[in-house]
């Protein structure tokens, strides 16, 4: 490792550094195994570059707001600028079982319920290495549809992952936003990026990490869990629901939270993503 590196995590952290190494990368930086002088263990990630030119610092953001919430754990952040952020360990300690998925849902619960001020984020953001449009707004549906569909919608067309007639089915959607959103909540403290890979189980819970947090709909963050095949999820909602039930007709509405997720894969993976775009919008448009 570079000692320019060392020296920057030193500066970053306030701590002297023993050693950094380079154990595997995504989405363009490179993740790092650091170790400090008295021997603790942290995570970081580098990178020349990061998504919008602040995407470590919006994760590093999303970080400190999610744990003021007291709710779900996270990682703490030890440093971070643009192009560096250096966390602590979650220690694994085996798989998820029933009872801590149904702790995990009502911890989620939980840190929804710490709200937010507006829809979006006094930041930058980012998911994966892509930004994200953050500028605060007061109704759901129309935010959604401004700073979260339609930007990825015209990248993924502009990218070639999605044709003409494609955007048209998404286009849809966006026109009868209002009516396919449900009732009005107020925003709820999201992580924004809540698929399984970013829940690590520790200690007997569930721990979120990379977020792309912000002021949001809840059912957004159940959705994404559900996209991808989050463990016990079964048990996480019933934890969740336990805690705050969800308002009628939610499981209609979860092709319409999983639409974004799934540009955003269409961008970052081109077009075998198409079809997962296309079958949430239909499902979106006929629930």
């Amino acid at each position: 490792m570079s000692p320019e590196l060392v020296s920057r995590i030193a500066q970053l952290t306030g701590r002297d550094v023993r050693s950094a190494q380079v154990i595997g990368g995504q989405h363009g930086y490179q993740h790092l195994e650091v170790v400090f002088a008295d021997g603790t263990p942290a995570f970081g990630k580098t990178s020349e570059a990061s998504a919008g030119g602040g995407g470590f610092m919006a994760e590093a953001n999303g970080l400190r707001w999610l744990a003021a919430a007291g709710a779900v754990p996270v990682p703490d952040v030890l440093g971070a600028d643009e192009t560096t952020l250096i966390i602590s360990i979650v220690p694994p300690d085996g798989a998820a079982s029933p009872e801590t998925a149904y702790r995990f849902g009502g911890d989620l619960a939980r840190l929804h319920a710490a709200g937010a001020d507006r829809f979006g984020a006094p930041w930058p953001g980012a998911i994966a290495s892509l930004p994200l449009d953050n500028t605060p707004g007061d109704s759901w549906p129309e935010w959604y549809a401004e700073r979260r569909l339609l930007p990825f919608l015209r990248r993924a067309v502009a990218e070639g992952a999605l044709d003409a007639e494609d955007a048209s089915l998404v286009s849809a959607v966006v026109d009868r936003i209002s009516s396919l959103a449900g009732p009005a909540e107020p925003p709820s403290r999201i992580h924004g990026d809540c698929w399984s890979g970013n829940v690590l189980w520790s200690h007997g819970r569930g721990w979120l990490i990379d977020p792309a947090a912000h002021g949001g709909h809840r059912e957004t963050d159940l959705a994404m869990l559900a996209l991808f095949g989050a463990p016990h999820l079964d048990a996480i909602l019933a934890g969740y629901s336990d805690v705050a039930p969800l308002a009628a007709g939610w499981r209609s509405r979860v092709a319409l939270h999983q639409l974004h997720p799934l540009l955003v894969h269409a961008c970052l993976f081109g077009g075998s993503y198409r079809t997962a775009v296309c079958s949430a919008a239909r499902t979106a448009l006929t629930a």
